[in-house]
């Protein structure tokens, strides 16, 4: 018989948001808010939206990737997911 390990889902502490910066503007846990990303293409029924949510995802992890063209992945509350460039997207002060 084996014993179910406690293994709690880890809390993200929010760093501090003083001094200068060099890492990307948002991480994971952070609360933002923006209009979501539409690609080009066969989209038509698709259009951009406010969203205001936590982030999931930030890029794709690759150093010195040109913030304008960047996305991040942001978790609503209705536990969708929306898709933004960090450029279109702000941090909630809180």
């Amino acid at each position: 018989m084996t014993t179910p390990r406690n293994n709690p889902t880890p809390t993200p502490s929010p760093r501090p948001r003083t001094g200068p910066r060099t890492d990307a503007p948002f991480l994971v846990g952070d609360r933002v808010k923006g209009t979501s990303y539409v690609p080009p293409g066969p989209h038509r029924r698709e259009a951009p939206e406010d969203f205001e949510g936590v982030v999931v995802q930030v890029g794709s992890g690759y150093a010195g990737v040109d913030a304008e063209h960047a996305f991040l992945w942001v978790k609503l509350k209705d536990h969708t997911e929306r898709q933004a460039l960090v450029a279109d997207t702000e941090l909630v002060e809180e």
